[in-house]
């Protein structure tokens, strides 16, 4: 073995000791608090304004589990033009391409969001509900 193979051999060796601790000390830091008590207490929260909503009630821990204690990618920003962007895609004829058109959607659509937001962030829920109340909704779907 020369010289210049073991210094190669040894830094990838160092290298894969540093990279292994890091990984260790990234996990034991890590600290994964969707399942905590807040998280918990505003689930259960939700699930009594979807309940009062008439609409699907999902399990406290199904809840949790997606938004968390903070409400997630839902409570980020929710008036930004990639959040608009993502909702009027959503209320359009279904096609792609061409044909893709803007539909009048029923108004259940976002209720959902709206209830989210009132519960996990209302401090952004002026400015989405600015953004629905520009939407043209109806109750098309009964």
């Amino acid at each position: 073995m020369t010289a210049e193979t073991r210094h190669q051999t040894t830094t990838y060796i160092v290298a894969g000791v540093v990279f292994l601790l890091l990984a260790v000390i990234g996990l034991i830091v890590f600290d994964n608090r969707r399942d905590d008590q807040v998280a918990t207490a505003k689930a259960q929260q939700l699930q009594v304004e979807l309940n009062s909503a008439g609409m699907y009630v999902p399990t406290t821990e199904q809840i949790a589990s997606v938004l968390g204690d903070d409400g997630g990618t839902v409570c980020t920003d929710p008036d930004a033009a990639l959040s608009r962007a993502t909702l009027y895609s959503q209320l359009t004829n279904g096609a792609a391409g061409p044909g893709q058109r803007p539909v009048i959607a029923d108004e259940k659509v976002v209720q959902g969001q709206l209830l989210i937001t009132k519960v996990y962030c209302p401090q952004n829920l002026e400015a989405y509900q600015q953004v629905v109340d520009d939407l043209k909704l109806s109750e098309v779907a009964g």
